[in-house]
């Protein structure tokens, strides 16, 4: 027998009907809070995005202002095949000048390019962040420019004296566009220059430090300084602002190694050096020298040490010079200027302080801008002391 079908009461079925109503509208809030908070930013460029650390890089409203690749840059980056006895840690942290954040906006037009393309011609801007202390510079990861209808060098030893051909540097950043006019600028043009007359090879480079040169006063001859030394003990070494490289190319021709620091002021030094076949190094005086301790065998550095440096970065960097040469190394202070008080007071007491031991010191006047300026010129050959140099 057949039993009758019920009928639910109209509330009940009113009840059934906001509960479904009522889940689904859960559910739906549920899922787009969700979908917002794991959504994941697309990527428009196939470049890795670094891992910047939140334990080291703080956000705040300076670090927004750094541009992207910078940040890429600077980002610590864990080792492939994590911790390295060597490094002491599963991480490695690229080197950049402490300085470089405090000149936001230089940095963020050195810093932007479009990656794997051509850098900027920004030659001017890279130099004077470097020497505002951004040193060293970010890498970057583009390619720089060159002369476009690039010369190659000449042969050793032809290019040690000849000077090379226009078509190996760009001059954009040059007042001269060419070597003749620099060759001739010590002639032709007024204002001041740094090394005015160094790309002259037929003038005062031709008898820089050579016997005919040396007076018996200021100026030392490079064979009288390595006349001090055993011969042959004198292999390698530096010059610090060594110009167009004649210091080293002079050592050179007595089978002598010499790397050459320089700034580019108003001048392709950099390229000019390399062309004529011996090292360049593009180092202010500020950077700590990149060699290891007791390893050169000479320092030389002739005008750039003077009194126009902070005092206490020139301490530093009289150590810094202690600190790479080898016991019984030479240090050569060329032409060291500064005013007749200073030299009294402050300077000839920084050097003592160091702890070389003097083989040479001669003291004279500095006369081309007046005497009644009272500058002072020191010539000192310096040996690191063979025994307790520490």
């Amino acid at each position: 027998m057949d039993h009758p079908q019920t009928t639910r009461p109209l509330t009940t079925n009113l009840f059934l009907f906001f509960l479904l109503i009522s889940s689904n509208l859960l559910t739906f809030f549920l899922f787009s809070s969700t979908s917002c908070s794991f959504t994941n930013p697309t990527t428009t460029s196939n470049v890795p995005s670094p891992r910047i650390s939140e334990d080291v890089y703080v956000v705040d409203d300076e670090s927004q202002r750094l541009p992207p690749e910078f940040i890429a840059f600077i980002s610590p980056e864990e080792l492939p095949f994590g911790y390295t006895k060597n490094f002491d840690s599963d991480t490695i942290y690229p080197p950049v000048g402490q300085s470089c954040t405090l000149f936001a906006d230089e940095l963020r037009h050195y810093m932007s390019y479009k990656v794997n393309g051509s850098c900027p011609d920004d030659e001017l801007l890279a130099q004077k962040l470097l020497l505002k202390g951004c040193e060293p510079l970010p890498r970057r990861r583009c390619r720089p420019s060159a002369p476009a209808k690039y010369a190659e060098p000449l042969p050793l030893p032809t290019s040690l004296w000849s000077t090379p051909s226009d078509a190996s540097v760009v001059w954009t950043a040059y007042t001269c566009k060419n070597y003749a006019c620099l060759i001739n600028r010590m002639r032709t043009q007024k204002g001041f220059d740094d090394c005015k007359d160094c790309f002259d090879l037929n003038g005062r480079e031709k008898t820089r430090w050579t016997a005919t040169n040396s007076g018996g006063g200021l100026d030392f001859a490079i064979d009288e300084v390595l006349g001090t030394k055993k011969p042959g003990t004198i292999r390698i070494g530096l010059d610090i602002g060594g110009g167009t490289g004649t210091f080293a190319v002079r050592m050179r021709e007595r089978n002598i190694t010499i790397v050459t620091t320089s700034m580019n002021l108003n001048g392709p030094f950099n390229s000019f050096i390399a062309s004529r076949g011996v090292v360049p190094l593009y180092l202010s005086i500020s950077q700590r020298l990149p060699f290891f301790d007791n390893t050169l065998d000479i320092v030389h550095s002739m005008h750039v040490l003077s009194n126009w440096i902070p005092t206490t970065l020139l301490h530093f960097l009289l150590f810094d010079v202690y600190r790479v040469l080898r016991p019984g190394g030479l240090f050569w202070l060329d032409h060291f200027f500064c005013v007749e008080e200073q030299f009294e007071e402050v300077y000839a007491p920084l050097i003592d302080n160091i702890g070389f031991k003097k083989v040479k010191w001669v003291v004279g006047r500095k006369l081309d801008r007046g005497p009644e300026l009272r500058e002072m010129y020191l010539s000192a050959l310096l040996e690191k002391p063979l025994k307790n140099s520490w």
